[in-house]
C-alpha cells in the first residue's frame, strides 16, 4: 500500500481544514514548496496536492505553487481542487503533474470525463468525497444525493482507473478511518482506492492495507506528528 503525504494549498499556504470547513483552517506552513520537498527527503514516493481554492471556485488559483513543485521534484505528483475541463487537464499534465483528480467534473460532467479516460489512461483519477455516505463537490460545500457507492460503480463504467476515496466527516480530526465504507468502497467497486480522511495513527494504516486499498493520503496527522512519515514507510504495507 501506498502511503502518500498531502499538501493542501490555501491563500498560498499549506494547511488544514477541519471536516473540509474552509473556515476552521490551521496553517502548517508558510511555505508549501518546502514542505513538499520535506515530504520527498523523508522518503515519500508521491505527492498530493490540493488547490483549496481551486476546489471552491472552479479554477485553480495556486498554479504557481504547483509548477514550483512539480519542477524540481523527483516523484510523481497527483493534484485535485478546481480542475473543470479538458484544457486544465492538458496543461497540468503538460507541465508536470502526473495524475489530475477530478471530483465536481466526473459529477457533473460524465462525457468529459469519459473522453478524459479514454485520452489520458491512467493520468485521470476521480475524487469521490463523501459526507454521510453523499457525495459533495464544489470544494466539499454542495451536497447531493449521489451515494459514493453510486458514484465508485458508475466510474468504472466510464473508464476510470483509480479513485480517490474522501471522508469529509473524518477529514482534518485526527480519530479514524470509517473503515466499513472503505471497505464498501473497495468491494464494490472494481478500482484501486486510494483512502484518506482520519488516518491518525499507524495501526490505521495496517487496516486500510488489509482491506486492500491500493494508498493511504496522510495530512493532518503527519502535521502534527502523530505519525511519521518514515516510521510509517517502513511498516512495508
Amino acid at each position: 500500500m501506498e502511503i502518500i503525504p498531502a499538501v493542501d494549498i490555501k491563500g498560498g499556504k499549506c494547511v488544514r481544514l477541519y471536516q473540509g470547513d474552509y473556515s476552521q483552517e490551521t496553517v502548517f506552513s508558510e511555505d508549501p514548496v518546502a514542505v513538499a520537498f520535506d515530504w520527498q527527503a523523508q522518503g515519500a514516493g508521491r505527492l498530493h496536492l490540493v488547490d483549496l481554492d481551486g476546489a471552491a471556485s472552479g479554477e485553480l488559483r495556486n498554479i504557481a505553487i504547483v509548477e514550483a513543485i512539480v519542477k524540481d521534484m523527483n516523484l510523481p505528483v497527483q493534484l485535485g481542487g478546481g480542475i473543470r475541463d479538458e484544457a486544465t487537464v492538458a496543461k497540468l499534465l503538460a507541465i508536470g503533474v502526473s495524475r489530475v483528480i477530478l471530483g465536481t467534473a466526473a459529477v457533473e460532467n460524465p462525457e468529459m470525463l469519459n473522453g478524459l479516460c479514454q485520452k489520458y489512461g491512467d493520468a485521470i483519477i476521480v475524487g469521490i468525497d463523501a459526507r454521510d455516505g453523499r457525495v459533495a463537490t464544489h470544494g466539499w460545500q454542495k451536497g447531493t444525493e449521489v451515494t459514493a457507492l453510486e458514484l465508485g460503480r458508475s466510474m468504472a463504467d466510464a473508464g476510470v482507473r483509480r479513485i480517490v476515496y474522501t471522508d469529509i466527516k473524518r477529514d482534518g480530526t485526527l480519530t479514524e478511518p470509517d473503515f466499513e465504507a472503505i471497505a464498501e468502497m473497495v468491494k464494490g467497486v472494481n478500482l484501486p482506492v486510494i483512502a484518506a480522511g482520519g488516518i491518525s495513527a499507524l495501526d490505521h494504516l495496517r487496516k486500510l492495507a488489509k482491506l486492500g486499498v491500493e494508498g493511504a493520503i496522510l495530512g493532518r496527522a503527519l502535521y502534527t506528528g502523530d505519525v511519521s512519515l518514515r516510521e510509517a514507510l517502513t511498516l512495508g504495507l
